[in-house]
């Protein structure tokens, strides 16, 4: 059984263990209790007063001893609701409250408006905030630049990124630089001819973010996102007249 559905609802590894042995022992005493979870009394004390106030387990008196027992697994189902209530009214509250009046806090730009990423991890954390920020707005559309060097590495840690925009119903445009690029469903692509060398290099206009992705030695992917309605507002102006004039 696996142990991370019972640390989800806020259980640690010895409640689980001191659950699971009370389940299979029936009412019973500390000692005993500890002897089967092999976990001394002192600490089995401890836990299963913790118990008692999550609502997993009761006791009954009998002389000057009590008889500790656990409530029937339904009661984990309740836990899990009453986790999944505190949750989405915390998520309400973020959205509608907290989140704006922290961002009232902020000034409108500073270094904070800036993240740096590397990696392939990196580059799927960028590639996930533009579907995600997209995916809120209406309409559901963003702009690119993209060459031809760093298209091979792009989704390299994010292989199903386009499925999964085409499934959030994302539009695109794409300004080619340099030869090749696929077309695909939910987007159009204009291309510009050069001659020569093109560096790698792809920039996502998602106001208000833009995202700049480029390589560097050994195609090492670094990026850097920009959060600013003035830039991203700019880079729009720029890449919607190209487009226009293409």
């Amino acid at each position: 059984m696996n142990n991370e559905l019972f640390e989800l609802l806020g259980l640690s590894k010895r409640e689980i263990t001191l659950y699971r042995a009370l389940l299979s022992l029936g009412p019973s005493a500390i000692r005993t209790i500890a002897e089967k979870a092999a976990i001394n009394r002192g600490t089995t004390y401890d836990c299963l007063k913790e118990m008692q106030q999550k609502g997993i387990v009761t006791y009954l008196p009998k002389g000057k001893r009590r008889l500790f027992s656990a409530r029937e697994p339904e009661i984990l189902l309740q836990l899990a609701e009453e986790r999944r209530h505190s949750l989405d009214s915390a998520i309400d509250q973020l959205k509608n409250r907290v989140v704006p009046e922290l961002h009232h806090l902020m000034p409108d730009f500073n270094t904070a408006n800036v993240s740096y990423y590397e990696g392939d991890s990196g580059i799927e954390q960028v590639l996930r905030d533009i579907l995600n920020t997209v995916e809120a707005q209406q309409p559901k559309r963003y702009s690119v630049f993209s060459s031809k060097p760093i298209r091979q590495h792009l989704y390299r840690p994010f292989p199903n990124f386009t499925a999964q925009r085409i499934q959030k119903g994302i539009e695109v445009k794409v300004i080619a630089i340099g030869d090749g690029g696929e077309d695909a469903e939910l987007s159009a692509r204009k291309w510009i001819k050069t001659e020569g060398r093109v560096d790698a290099a792809y920039i996502a206009v998602y106001p208000p973010k833009c995202a700049i992705i480029s390589l560097a030695s050994a195609n090492y992917p670094t990026a850097v996102v920009i959060e600013s309605k003035e830039v991203a507002a700019a880079q729009k102006i720029i890449f919607d007249t190209l487009w226009g004039l293409l």
